[in-house]
């Protein structure tokens, strides 16, 4: 006799509803719990089962609360799994610990709306089949994340539901087909599985149970063995790495160069040192530091480097370019910054320049120039930066090529892999993760770059300020020698490659055919059953 769902046995009488605050309780809880898999301990268990435990107080709600039920999920998840963020906007953002839950709870909500629509359509599917609904409920999800990622101005997709399963050696290689998403719709599936296995009554919980141990084993099975599978790449290449581990810092005095000339010179030591492993490449982050190719004497200290170090070397600076711009009838001339990246070469000669294309909203640029007056008066801390227009590709003097890509550009996997469309045959990331203190930030962003160099079977050479500064090989394994928030240099492997892979040649295919089928389930939801 088929069984009936879990959910049922928490009716307080038999053939009642499920109380609604019952199933807002579970969502919720759900939410909170799925951040377990991108904090602390990184249990990627989590992720494996909290949306399913979502999917099943769904099915048998009110259109109404199965929206609700989604919302709060996403409110909760946001608000412990990047709770950072409000810490970052009150201690260097300028704003009050209030405003920064403020912000927070905005990011939260916006979020948690996208989660409602979703829930509300598989809540819909679910009342002409439970199994309908499971079906959906992958593709839904990965246009959930495409929502994120794609959602203008202050787009923000960080930790995707695939990036824990992205921890295994083995099933974040099918990234080089479908990137991200690809691993997202893995896992969403299994989650839909889970709530299949519950709440699908016409099939015998026998056989229910035994699809669902079939499809676990299968899983484990690839996680167990298949790293033992994944090639590992030889590395001819040597860089260094150099960690400056600067304060983090709001202004610059005008005498800053006099004032850190300590700092300088040890950081140039460290850049110098002799090496038995005879690095070949100089990298140093984005920075806390007014280093700008337009001040003489950072462009000294700079030309001066690479020419001691004899061969490239790639720093994160602010560039200052001549713009017109008009102000009440007037045009008249300014100097713009850019968040950018350059590269002198052995001879001390800049040779190439990258201008950071994604900016981060509310740090680096303004998103809507009509809430000015509101940002201003909350904080006058906002950057205003311009945005670059080029996903840029340099060369060393050996013909091969590289790509340059500035801290939180790493989390889009649609504007990395156009580095290597365009002929990067090393992925260099330079970040300042400084600002995220002692949160899971820096570790949760390690993580997500990661995944781009699978996506693309590139090498990348990590360096940061203050950690973590790292080499991640093309499929996956990550090299990371330095502690946070020290002082130091490492000297990482890296190499070139010039193969494409499939994901590199079409981008996000995978997740715009996912786009395409929610469209499609999404339609049936307002079609007259027959």
């Amino acid at each position: 006799m088929p069984g009936r769902p879990w959910l049922g046995y928490l009716r307080p009488h038999p053939g009642s509803e499920t109380p609604a605050w019952l199933r807002l309780f579970i969502a919720a809880v759900s939410g909170a719990a799925l951040s377990f898999s991108y904090t602390g301990f990184y249990l990627g268990i989590y992720s494996w089962v909290c949306v399913g435990i979502l999917l099943v107080v769904l099915f048998g709600a009110s259109p109404r609360l199965a929206y609700a039920c989604g919302f709060l999920h996403g409110i909760c998840f946001v608000l412990t799994s990047v709770p950072w963020i409000a810490e970052v906007l009150s201690v260097h953002g300028g704003l009050s610990r209030a405003g920064g839950w403020g912000v927070l709870l905005l990011i939260a909500s916006v979020w948690a709306a996208a989660n409602g629509a979703a829930t509300w359509t598989i809540n819909r599917l679910s009342r002409r089949s439970i199994t309908l609904a499971c079906f959906g409920a992958p593709f839904l999800w990965v246009s959930l994340e495409m929502f994120r990622t794609w959602l203008p101005e202050i787009s923000f997709p960080w930790n995707l539901l695939g990036y824990p399963a992205a921890a295994n050696g083995a099933l974040v290689q099918l990234t080089t087909i479908t990137g991200i998403y690809g691993l997202s719709f893995l896992v969403a599936a299994f989650n839909a599985l889970l709530a299949w296995s519950d709440a699908d009554t016409r099939h015998s919980p026998k056989r229910r149970l035994a699809i669902l141990l079939s499809a676990a084993a299968l899983v484990v099975v690839i996680m167990m063995a298949g790293p033992r599978f994944v090639p590992t790449p030889s590395a001819n290449h040597i860089a260094r790495a150099v960690q400056l581990n600067f304060p983090e810092a709001d202004e610059y005095p005008s005498d800053w160069f006099t004032q850190h000339a300590s700092d300088l010179a040890e950081v140039q030591r460290l850049s110098l040192a002799p090496s038995a492993h005879h690095p070949d490449l100089l990298v140093w982050p984005e920075a806390p530091a007014p280093f700008s190719f337009q001040d003489s004497q950072f462009a000294y200290l700079a030309s001066n480097l690479a020419i001691h170090f004899q061969h490239p070397f790639i720093v994160g600076v602010v560039e200052w370019k001549p713009e017109t711009v008009s102000t009440g009838g007037k045009s008249h001339a300014i100097m713009a910054p850019y968040n950018s990246a350059l590269m002198f070469d052995a001879q001390g000669h800049r040779v190439f320049s990258y201008d950071k294309v994604h900016l981060v909203p509310f740090g680096e640029y303004e998103p809507f120039p009509l809430i000015h007056r509101v940002v201003t008066n909350v904080s006058s801390e906002v950057g205003g930066f311009r945005k670059g227009t080029k996903y840029s590709v340099g060369q060393f003097s050996s013909g091969n090529s590289y790509g340059v890509f500035i801290c939180y550009e790493a989390i889009y996997p649609g504007e990395i892999r156009r580095f290597a469309a365009n002929g990067a045959q090393l992925f260099v990331n330079i970040s300042n993760d400084g600002w995220f203190g002692h949160s899971a930030a820096a570790e949760q962003h390690l993580r997500m770059a990661r995944v781009r160099a699978v996506e693309n079977r590139r090498w990348i050479v990590r360096t940061t300020n203050s950690g973590i500064t790292a080499s991640i090989d093309p499929y996956g394994r990550i090299f990371r020698p330095l502690p946070k928030d020290v002082r130091a240099a490492a000297d990482l492997p890296y190499d070139f490659r010039t193969d494409k892979t499939i994901y590199t040649r079409f981008g996000d295919w995978f997740a715009w055919l996912c786009v395409l089928v929610s469209a499609i389930l999404l339609g049936l939801t307002f079609r007259k059953a027959v």
